[in-house]
């Protein structure tokens, strides 16, 4: 005996409102959970480092990097026109000396750009040796 033959079969449906409630506590709980870093609140003295003083060796190339831009190889002030330029001013100063090093002394107000282009003409200049001047931190 079947009673339901004039019935029409129903369509199984799945039911979406417990599956979005579910995805709304799973993304509140991960909104909630996760840290967002601020960059802009950083505070970097960069120019500052707790080290030793180095004793000054022979074969080393001096270059000074003011706030403004200005470059100073050696002892003598060089106005900067190229990276060629100061690739060629940073062979001149190093003449003579076996596997010299490039010193960067940079102000902690200089550009970056200032002392990438330093960088860089050391690079093409064929100077793979670079270290940096910091002053002692005070505590």
């Amino acid at each position: 005996m079947n009673f339901q033959r004039g019935r029409a079969r129903e369509e199984p449906e799945i039911n979406l409102v417990p599956l979005i409630d579910v995805m709304m506590v799973i993304l509140i709980f991960l909104m909630v959970t996760t840290t967002y870093s601020r960059y802009t609140e950083l505070k970097i003295d960069l120019p500052t480092a707790n080290a030793e003083k180095q004793v000054e060796r022979p074969n080393e190339i001096n270059v000074l990097v003011s706030a403004e831009g200005q470059y100073v190889v050696g002892k003598t002030p060089v106005a900067y026109s190229g990276v060629d330029q100061l690739a060629a001013d940073l062979l001149r100063a190093g003449a003579g000396m076996k596997d010299p090093v490039v010193v960067i002394s940079a102000d902690a107000k200089a550009t970056h750009q200032s002392v990438i282009r330093v960088m860089e003409a050391a690079r093409v200049a064929g100077l793979s040796r670079i270290t940096f001047t910091t002053q002692a931190s005070e505590r």
